[in-house]
């Protein structure tokens, strides 16, 4: 047993961000477990996702014919034949509502370990650890996943960088899904989520308030300042929590990651590490906060321990 096996996501023809991102994680991971890096992809017509899963570090890609939209059971069945046949030491998915369709199932068969909702696995020593929030995301919990059996795991999105592009051929796998497709309810249609006025994961530059700005009253004048400067609206959770603004603004592990953001000016906001996380993509960090032992310092590139609504005075007057 060695290796990992990665199962990839795809909607309406494009493939999920957060396969990208579990290759990614994987790539990290495979000199630590040995083993090759597969990357599986069930869809109608394999061959056209080979290029995006081709990335590098990827050993082998593994097509499997089965129809284009997503069959929970159908795709327990495959990974599950697929497990068989290579034998991983890790078997990562998306903790996606696809994912949440038949990772717990695919766990069950296999007999190993899981994990839900990880946002990374770090070698600790001799150990192998799934790191993840508990207690409402208030801390961070690490799970140790070094027992000698499978383990699944569920990457929680945004949580790390896909890897360049590579040239790991593609192999097409024959599994028989028949039995499985026929249990499952025939597909309708898709309903899409009510669209957000915000995206967090895109955003290149984003001012984001915590609890420093005090009132909700004052929350229109740092969006508005936002706006001036160019940049996406943000908060820590204290803020989407109260009501003050709606979760889509909400940077953090129970929050958005700020995956492609360059620049993130933080105001009022202490630094839990809750937040962090959800900046830790993050080029450039500028923190405005009076509490000079406020954890954002530790990770901010630079700050200023001033009073926000100051800054904010001066701002609002040089883009007038």
């Amino acid at each position: 047993m060695g290796g990992i096996l990665v199962i990839a996501e795809h909607l309406r023809g494009t493939l999920g961000a957060q396969t990208g991102e579990a290759i990614g994680l994987a790539r990290d991971l495979k000199a630590r477990l040995g083993g090759p890096l597969v990357v599986a992809v069930i869809a109608g017509d394999p061959a056209r996702y080979h290029a995006e899963l081709a990335l590098e570090g990827v050993d082998e890609v593994l097509g499997v014919a089965a129809g284009d939209h997503f069959d929970p059971a159908v795709y327990e069945e495959a990974a599950y034949g697929l497990a068989l046949e290579i034998r991983p030491r890790l078997v990562l998915l998306g903790h996606s509502v696809n994912g949440m369709g038949f990772g717990p199932a695919l766990a069950v068969r296999l007999g190993g370990s899981f994990v839900s909702d990880a946002f990374g696995i770090e070698a600790d020593g001799g150990r192998l650890l799934a790191l993840r929030g508990g207690y409402g995301n208030k801390v961070l919990t690490k799970l140790d996943i070094s027992a000698a059996c499978v383990t699944t795991v569920m990457l929680r999105g945004g949580s790390t960088k896909p890897p360049p592009a590579g040239n790991a051929p593609l192999r097409l796998v024959s599994l028989d899904l028949q039995s499985a497709a026929a249990r499952t309810a025939e597909h309708r249609d898709y309903l899409d989520p009510p669209p957000a006025d915000v995206d967090i994961t895109k955003a290149e530059f984003i001012l984001s308030v915590g609890r420093g700005i005090q009132d909700e009253k004052n929350i229109e004048r740092f969006r508005a300042l936002a706006e001036r400067l160019g940049a996406t609206f943000g908060c820590s959770r204290p803020i989407a929590d109260s009501g003050w603004l709606p979760k889509a603004h909400q940077v953090g592990l129970s929050g958005k990651v700020a995956s492609n953001c360059k620049l993130y000016l933080a105001l009022g906001i202490s630094g839990a590490v809750q937040h962090l996380h959800g900046m830790k993509h993050v080029e450039t960090i500028v923190a405005v906060n009076t509490d000079r032992n406020a954890p954002i310092y530790n990770v901010a590139t630079y700050g200023a321990a001033i009073d926000l609504f100051d800054l904010a005075d001066a701002l609002e007057k040089e883009f007038n």
